[in-house]
């Protein structure tokens, strides 16, 4: 049976064959910077909406810093960042050799 009877076009499934080339590869919606650009700012309007309203809530704090506007969102932000940097910190510790599992 011939590869075209199978069944299967390569523009169906999504996958490209090596002498189609990057011409018959579907563009996907994130392929379009503008999109990009529209997931980006409307991350930004959220993250600045929900910063907003850091004013018109009470809080019950337990410590003086919780009162500061902002306070949850910069400490968040710390801790997010503290991680990623102690994620990068361990990688140097349990890394392995790139044939390592080859070997």
């Amino acid at each position: 049976m011939k590869s075209e009877d199978s069944g299967m076009k390569n523009e169906d499934s999504g996958m490209k064959s090596e002498d189609s080339g990057m011409k018959n590869e579907r563009k996907r919606w994130l392929d379009d910077p503008a999109n990009v650009r529209r997931i980006y700012i409307g991350l930004w309007v959220i993250s600045l909406g929900l910063l907003a309203l850091d004013l018109f809530y009470e809080k019950h704090v337990h410590y003086p810093a919780e009162e500061l506007f902002g306070f949850y969102a910069f400490f968040g932000f710390l801790g997010f960042a503290g991680l990623v940097m102690s994620g990068k910190l361990l990688r140097r510790f349990v890394m392995r050799d790139e044939d390592y599992y080859d070997r």
